[in-house]
């Protein structure tokens, strides 16, 4: 909770010096950077590079639901839209994926900033010098990450802007800044605190960082490097936090409240290892609200549990895709939806084309905690990270690695499986004799893969991860296409069906925004934008 308090004030500090530099008269063709220098500043300019996470072209709102990024598990619920990235129809010109492109690199200047103060060597607490230096460096690397995930080569730039003159700065190769990601990522584990110390899922933790390392490593043992080297390191980073006795990750055995706690602003570190915070209700004096639950979330007619729009349908692909059983498929493809008088109105039965009506249900308004609810706002937190994927990662990892499920990795997968059936305990422990029927056995190196690909739409779907691990695995057109004629066959005719119909090779990464080209001369156009 302290470190959103930081970030009011960090947003605070910023409108601040806004009002300042409007006043200022200096010519305006070089900035004048101001370090940090005491333990609070550091606190507060801390805060403003994780508030990059929260904005509303990040995680707070496009990057969640606008950009496509559910893929082939689900689709845009609105006729109107013809256009944007959500239904693979935009140019060099949209503003989504500009918005997205500034963010990020207003949150790796944030952190330039804060890494080029703390080498001034400050007269500040050594213990916080490191963690900021840990959680700044790891910030940077995951910003990076997000750029060169959908842009391919990008800039890098790792120093604070100062002169305008000299801001033209030409692409890196991706396999650069993936290294350079990889050693900012590896120097933040041994700086940072650890899950227990830090208390609470908002903070950069040493199993946030260890996990996400690992799905670094998946990406570029993918699709386009094809580094297969690193699912050896993916392996590794995976192992560090399943064995980490003392965070002692562990699955929410209820896998309903693992949403819930997200919805109530309540911390479970053993499941949610990192995850993006907001809170409020767009009523106070301070704010810093998203959409989840509003624009990602079941739909909503009810103002006093707060109007949500159901942005995302699921495809009847993935309501399909789950067993008979699994207890997973009605929390994350809701049968209802919230009517005026705040009461469940029961969806058809998800047979035939009525399979594709059904939203994206892992937040509910319902279970929100602040009064009084503000319509198109919500305090619920995202999961950046959350332990089951870091299971289903190890898994997939050891597979390549050993050519083949080993028992290890059976476990991995096994585990979320029981927990999806209901098979666990309060404390996470399962009957492997009432786990056989979900328990998946005997398959070799390809199926093994084929129902890792399966089970983590299963599990992660709606959580921003799906079009990238398609990606990756070579599969996001081939996919798509599937849906495209799944629908012709099924609901022909239909206006989602533009999303798989218009996917192509191309759009595997953004374009360069065309702003970024007029102003930094350096750039090159991805291929075929």
């Amino acid at each position: 909770m302290k470190c959103k308090y930081y970030i009011f004030a960090a947003c605070l500090s910023v409108l601040l010096s806004s009002c300042s530099d409007f006043l200022d008269t200096k010519p305006d063709d070089f900035l004048s950077i101001t370090y940090y220098e005491t333990d609070d500043q550091f606190e507060y300019a801390l805060a403003g590079v994780y508030d990059i996470l929260g904005n509303t072209a990040f995680y707070g709102q496009q990057y969640i639901c606008r950009m496509g990024n559910e893929a082939d598990e689900g689709y845009f619920n609105r006729e109107e839209v013809m256009e944007g990235p959500q239904v693979y129809n935009f140019s060099t010109s949209d503003n989504i994926v500009q918005g997205l492109w500034k963010i990020l690199y207003d949150g790796i200047n944030r952190a330039n900033l804060v890494l080029a103060s703390l080498e001034r060597k400050p007269a500040i607490d050594p213990l916080l010098a490191d963690r900021v230096r840990g959680e700044t460096l790891f910030l940077r690397a995951y910003y990076y990450f997000i750029l060169v995930e959908h842009w391919g080569d990008v800039p890098l730039i790792l120093s604070p802007t100062a002169d305008l003159k000299n801001k033209e700065v030409e692409r890196t190769s991706a396999e650069k800044v993936y290294e350079r990601i990889l050693g900012d990522m590896e120097v933040a584990e041994s700086l940072v605190q650890s899950a227990m110390e830090a208390g609470f899922g908002g903070r950069v933790t040493k199993s946030a960082v260890r996990g996400i390392l690992s799905r670094v490593c998946l990406r570029m043992a993918g699709n386009p490097l094809n580094d297969e080297s690193r699912y050896a390191e993916a392996r590794s980073w995976a192992k560090k936090v399943i064995d980490d006795t003392e965070s002692g990750h562990r699955l929410q055995p209820d896998y309903s409240q693992v949403f819930i706690n997200y919805a109530q602003d309540k911390y479970d570190i053993k499941e949610s290892i990192w995850e993006v915070e907001f809170w409020g209700n767009a009523q106070d004096s301070y704010r810093e609200t998203g959409r989840v639950g509003a624009w990602l979330g079941l739909r909503s007619d009810s103002e006093e549990i707060g109007l949500a729009y159901g942005h995302i349908t699921a495809t009847a692909h993935l309501y399909r895709l789950y067993d008979i059983g699994d207890l997973r498929r009605d929390w994350a493809i809701a049968p209802y939806t919230y009517g005026k008088d705040g009461s469940h109105i029961a969806r058809p039965e998800a047979e035939g084309f009525n399979a594709w009506k059904r939203y994206c249900g892992k937040w509910r308004r319902e279970y929100e905690t602040v009064y009084p609810r503000a319509n198109n706002a919500t305090s619920q937190n995202f999961p950046l990270l959350r332990y089951s994927d870091v299971l289903l990662m190890f898994a997939e990892a050891d597979n390549a690695v050993n050519h083949g499920p080993t028992q290890d990795g059976y476990n991995a997968v096994n585990l979320v499986r029981r927990r999806a059936f209901g098979l666990l305990d309060a404390n996470g422990n399962t009957d492997l004799a009432q786990s056989q029927d979900c328990d998946l056995t005997g398959l070799n190196e390809v199926t093994f893969l084929e129902e890792i690909m399966k089970e983590r739409s299963r599990e992660l779907c709606f959580e921003a991860l799906r079009k990238q691990d398609l990606i990756r695995w070579g599969k996001l057109v081939e996919n798509m296409k599937e849906i495209e004629n799944l629908i012709d066959m099924e609901y022909s005719g239909q206006f989602f069906v533009l999303a798989f119909r218009n996917v192509s090779q191309r759009h595997l990464l953004f374009p360069i925004p065309a702003r970024e080209m007029i102003l930094n001369k350096k750039l090159t156009q991805n291929p075929q934008w």
